[in-house]
């Protein structure tokens, strides 16, 4: 077996399922998330790098889901504003009412534009600094700090507004749950 084979093997079995998850916060569908991960790991591994550190192999990974998620986005943007010319849109929106009884975290991540989405999941799920993020993304730290505000914006707006830290430390102190 080659090297490369043996950290193929061991980063799926090993970290495989944190990759589909990284993947599914950013698409919103686990069979999406999949596909994505499944995607980055051929792009990944197909081309013969020399991927022979998994940990190394991982980041490496990552950073692919995340470009393909974003190509993929704009690839279907710029079909969705073409579309109309080569096919006719036969469904006919009906008149039923939509209700949901509560918006969850995943609903809400999927409202975000997908530069938006991934600011928040790099910073919130993968725990980076606006720097790192800056820098996967390649765009600058001032316009990541404005996706992160826009975000948080949007989502406050859906799922209500983040607890004060400071509120819930004073809770916690008055309701005897935290003693110095």
């Amino acid at each position: 077996m080659a090297a490369w084979e043996q950290v193929l093997d061991e980063l799926v079995r090993v970290r495989g399922r944190a990759l589909v998850r990284y993947a599914t916060l950013l698409t919103g569908d686990e069979r999406a998330g999949e596909d994505l991960v499944q995607d980055a790991l051929v792009r990944c591994f197909s081309a013969g790098r020399p991927l022979r550190d998994t940990v190394a192999a991982e980041a490496y990974v990552r950073k692919a889901v995340l470009s393909t998620f974003l190509d993929g986005h704009r690839r279907r943007a710029r079909w969705s504003a073409v579309r109309h010319l080569f096919a006719r849109d036969d469904d006919v929106p009906g008149h039923e009412a939509t209700s949901g009884a509560r918006v969850d975290v995943r609903a809400a991540l999927l409202t975000l534009r997908p530069r938006l989405r991934a600011c928040v999941v790099l910073r919130y799920y993968d725990d980076l600094t606006v720097p790192e993020i800056g820098r996967r993304l390649d765009v600058a730290e001032g316009t990541v700090k404005r996706y992160l505000a826009d975000a948080t914006a949007q989502l406050e707006a859906l799922l209500g507004p983040l607890p004060d830290t400071e509120t819930v430390d004073i809770e916690l102190v008055t309701n005897g749950k935290e003693r110095s």
